[in-house]
């Protein structure tokens, strides 16, 4: 398995997260992160399952406020916004969730065809028909197009899931647990599906996840999330190239060779 080469620099800031605190009740979740995302790159976010991994990508979203701190997402204050304004955010945002959330009633080209016609009424079928075949081409699954979710397998579930998300075009994709409960061979192919998104999308993008082999593949930085805090941050190899305890008992929990 090898590092992915990293093409994205730093610039611009899609994503700026400054002195994040979340708790709920007693427990404290997130305790002061801060992180960059930069126009056109992959940012991995690597803890523990409970770690605060997913909190923080809904508070991104504005699904959940911060008790304390800013967050900035395409240049807008994520707790100032209006609904309206929100609303308008979230048109920019893809979100990829775990279950990959398809409608078991709705055959994949209606799947894919909700979320467009949905925000978008005036398009005519011929347009609508053409973006669910482009997308559905750069995923990889065109001769799936009349399958209903059930008769998917995981991956394929995960790949149209990732497709449905890519029809309003969005400059910024999250993704939450992209590899979990898949077979290797199958993590591959997600992650290389990532890849392909951030380069023929040109996203940028959270990756949630404690798979390190999804980590090393997609990741042009790591943030390594533990106790609520972002303990290291960098390429795959400055995060676990080193004799701190709680990075090297990470990795060798990961099995990676």
């Amino acid at each position: 398995m090898e590092n992915k080469v990293t093409q994205a620099g730093q610039g611009e800031a899609v994503i700026s997260i400054k002195g994040l605190y979340k708790s709920f009740g007693d427990l404290e979740v997130l305790r002061g992160i801060d992180l960059e995302v930069f126009k056109g790159e992959n940012v991995v976010v690597l803890g523990r399952s409970g770690s605060g991994k997913s909190v923080l990508i809904k508070i991104i979203s504005g699904l959940l406020l911060p008790d304390e701190g800013t967050v900035k997402v395409l240049g807008k204050d994520v707790e100032k916004l209006s609904e309206k304004e929100m609303r308008a955010l979230r048109m920019k945002i893809g979100f990829s969730f775990q279950s990959s959330a398809l409608y078991d009633s709705m055959n994949v080209r209606e799947n894919l065809e909700f979320p467009l016609t949905r925000t978008n009424r005036t398009l005519r079928k011929k347009e609508v028909d053409m973006v669910v075949e482009e997308t559905l081409d750069a995923v990889g699954l065109s001769d799936k197009i009349n399958q209903m979710p059930s008769d998917l397998s995981g991956g394929q579930r995960k790949r149209i899931g990732i497709a449905r998300t890519l029809m309003l075009k969005p400059e910024i994709m999250l993704y939450d647990e992209p590899t979990a409960g898949l077979d290797p061979i199958t993590c591959v192919e997600i992650n290389n599906l990532i890849n392909e998104v951030q380069e023929r999308y040109k996203t940028s993008a959270i990756i949630i996840t404690h798979d390190l082999s999804c980590a090393k593949a997609t990741g042009d930085r790591v943030a390594m999330l533990l106790e609520g805090k972002f303990t290291r941050i960098g390429s795959f190899d400055e995060v676990f190239d080193t004799d701190e305890n709680q990075a090297k008992e990470f990795y060798n929990y990961n099995f990676i060779q």
